[in-house]
């Protein structure tokens, strides 16, 4: 039971008795209620010093609980006795008004001083009635006596050959340090002469690679690009071993010679847009197929799969077990079955279409053609249609967000442009256009077709150069702009017109080794800030810290002459206008990039 049950209630009183059910075994004793001590203020302790006297000590309340500072318990009585520090607070010392900071409790004085300790011994001598035998005894003969300076002198001359031992083995380390420093550092730059060396003989193996088996646009601009420069050179030699009707013989061959040439490029080039057909499309249907993904505030990406994307999935699959090649005929009609079933669930000419081909070759794989060549072509007509399948918006909603085409007709009027080549309107990502152009003029396609014809015209050297130019430009500051805003040509304006294609020190010219950096480190880099240098005279220079006392006079002017030309040129685009300073260059600071005064009567 509870006192609830009882009757009792909160803060109440109530008086009952207990008794024991089995008084012999279990008896209850009654419990003496502990009496509480309260210690007085004040006690007076009675002391004896040869007489009696009685003192009055006050009680300190301690606010706080007493640390355990040690202590000892009795063994017999097992009573426990707390050594006296924690029975008086420590004295709070008097606060002047100003912090102190002292180190007299961690400070130790230190005191020397001598001691004889006293040593008892006892000696036998010979006497009357006592002999003792000398015959161990040792005759000690006094040496040289040896004064305090000459004893000093002696410790110093040891200390010198110490010293002497010890500075030689210091040189001695200091020189094996100083040798593998030097040994590392030639192996380093042995490493770095042979790493550049891999490095061009790399691009170049690459460079060959590109032309043997070329794959992009950037491949055939490099094949033409060197089919331009043998057809310079033939046609110098020619000019001069040749001449008369010779040299018009050897003129028309080497015509026709360029003529195989160039069948044998675009005969690579259908190969490669073959396989990069292919490429794109399956790179396509990947990319439509792919589920959504976000990152989580831990970084853990999440994705999911919408019924857009799972049926995206399923045509891809389904389209790329209809370009598989080497199934056998049973395989073949299952998966032709299935594309039938899939794409009969939309009524339309492009699936009536499929579904007639789909007809076609069941008909004639059940009439047992062995050739697979025969089934080629509509193998592939079925393969197109069915891609036509999946690019319809209606049919494969997922794909609405990667074509070129809005949904809006109307939109096409704000983004498509006449071409003035092929006279045919084109979108304007269809257009390059450049830095400093102030209308649309050719799209791309007919840029490519001009250069393939006339120009070949090769930008891989530059790209590269633009490219590590970012890269160094990324690691300095991340809000380089600049180097952005330029493209391949004007970088080759900047590197072939104003630089010369050459090193501005050295005068190197091939661009696998030549690199365009900072004028002034501490400014950003920017066509009036730069310098056309090779790899090692780079690195170099961007160690200099005093750009004046390091270069000549007539090799400073000279750049800074390009560096006026190059800010004429590029203040021309609006959008390199705004990076430029305000102030314009004064009259006498143009006359700082002459090389030579001019010539006064005086003088003559």
């Amino acid at each position: 039971q509870t006192l609830m049950d009882i009757g009792v209630q909160p803060h109440g009183m109530i008086q009952f008795e207990m008794s024991s059910l089995d008084p012999e075994n279990f008896l209850m004793r009654p419990i003496k209620p502990q009496q509480e001590y309260n210690m007085p203020d004040v006690i007076t302790v009675r002391v004896q010093t040869g007489t009696h006297k009685d003192l009055v000590v006050e009680i300190e309340r301690a606010t706080r609980g007493k640390a355990f500072l040690g202590g000892y318990c009795h063994k017999v009585t097992k009573a426990e006795y707390h050594h006296a520090a924690v029975l008086t607070m420590p004295k709070k010392k008097p606060d002047r008004g100003v912090e102190m900071f002292s180190r007299d409790t961690q400070t130790v004085e230190l005191k020397n001083q001598a001691q004889q300790c006293s040593k008892n011994a006892s000696t036998q001598m010979t006497k009357i009635g006592c002999y003792v035998s000398n015959m161990e005894d040792k005759l000690i003969t006094p040496e040289t006596y040896i004064t305090a300076g000459e004893y000093h002198s002696k410790i110093l001359r040891a200390v010198i050959t110490l010293q002497s031992y010890v500075r030689c083995w210091l040189a001695k380390c200091f020189t094996d340090n100083l040798r593998q420093a030097k040994e590392q550092h030639l192996a380093w730059l042995e490493n770095k002469k042979r790493r550049t060396k891999e490095e061009k003989e790399q691009q170049i193996r690459d460079e060959y690679h590109r032309r043997m088996n070329p794959e992009s646009k950037a491949d055939f601009d490099l094949l033409y690009n060197a089919m331009k420069k043998w057809r310079i050179e033939e046609v110098e030699r020619i000019n001069v071993t040749l001449s008369g009707a010779e040299r018009k013989a050897a003129l028309c061959a080497l015509l026709e010679q360029e003529t195989q040439f160039i069948s044998s490029i675009e005969r690579h080039r259908m190969a490669a847009g073959t396989r990069n057909q292919d490429k794109a499309i399956q790179a396509f249907l990947n990319k439509c197929a792919e589920p959504k993904k976000w990152r989580a505030f831990d970084g853990k990406v999440t994705q999911m799969d919408t019924q857009c994307t799972i049926r995206s999935k399923e045509l891809r699959d389904l389209y790329s077990s209809i370009t598989q090649t080497q199934f056998t005929k049973d395989e073949r009609l299952d998966v032709l079955l299935t594309l039938k079933h899939t794409v009969k669930e939309h009524n339309c000419k492009l699936t009536q279409d499929i579904v007639d081909l789909i007809d076609r070759e069941v008909d004639l794989l059940m009439r047992g053609i062995k050739k697979k060549s025969n089934l080629e072509g509509l193998r592939k007509r079925i393969a197109t249609l069915f891609f036509q399948y999946i690019k319809t918006a209606a049919f494969n909603p997922q794909v609405s967000k990667f074509l070129r085409v809005p949904r809006d007709p109307a939109d096409l009027k704000k983004n498509i442009y006449l071409c003035r080549g092929c006279n045919e309107y084109q979108s304007s990502t269809d257009f390059a256009v450049n830095t400093n152009a102030s209308a649309v003029g050719l799209c791309r396609r007919c840029m490519d077709l001009d250069n393939e014809a006339r120009r070949r015209e090769d930008f891989s050297l530059y790209k590269n150069i633009l490219r590590c130019l970012r890269e160094s430009e990324a690691e300095c500051g991340p809000e380089a702009k600049i180097t952005y805003l330029l493209q391949e040509q004007d970088l080759r304006y900047l590197v072939d017109v104003l630089w010369g294609a050459q090193s501005a020190l050295s005068g190197w010219k091939d661009l696998h080794d030549l690199l365009l950096v900072r004028w002034e480190k501490h400014l950003d880099w920017s066509p009036w800030n730069c310098i056309l240098l090779m790899k090692d005279e780079a690195a170099a220079h961007l160690k200099l810290e005093d750009i004046e006392k390091a270069y000549d006079v007539v090799v400073i002017r000279n750049v800074k002459q390009k560096h006026a030309l190059a800010r004429k040129y590029f203040s021309q685009i609006p959008a390199m206008a705004k990076c430029l300073h305000d102030t314009e260059i004064q009259p006498a600071a143009l006359c700082n990039l002459l090389v030579s005064k001019s010539i006064t009567k005086a003088t003559k």
